[in-house]
């Protein structure tokens, strides 16, 4: 007598990693996708923060221009703050943030 043995025969086991290469394609776009979003956010939080120390500079009395340097110097922005926002482009041109494109 022959006994068939349990298992998975090679149609099904090619169907499975058929399905599970088509959600690989699904998934991995949107999740860099994800990635993009999270990383504009973060600079337009940035940006925002940045701004925000720029006018109470402002309105605490100091005139003139300011700088990034400024902003450290006078303890509005920590240096690590201002590094961050110069790695991401940011600059302050006319006492207002402008991104770098």
């Amino acid at each position: 007598m022959n006994k068939k043995k349990a298992g998975f025969t090679l149609i099904e086991m090619t169907i499975v990693l058929f399905i599970i290469s088509l959600l690989i394609l699904i998934v991995v776009p949107n999740v860099s996708g994800q990635r993009k979003h999270a990383t504009d956010v973060h600079v337009h939080a940035m940006q925002t923060l940045v701004q925000g120390q720029i006018d109470s500079f402002a309105s605490d009395g100091n005139k003139g221009d300011v700088s990034m340097d400024a902003l450290v110097k006078n303890g509005y922005l920590t240096k690590k703050q201002a590094d961050q926002a110069q790695e991401e482009g940011i600059q302050i041109v006319d006492n207002k943030v402008v991104a770098k494109e």
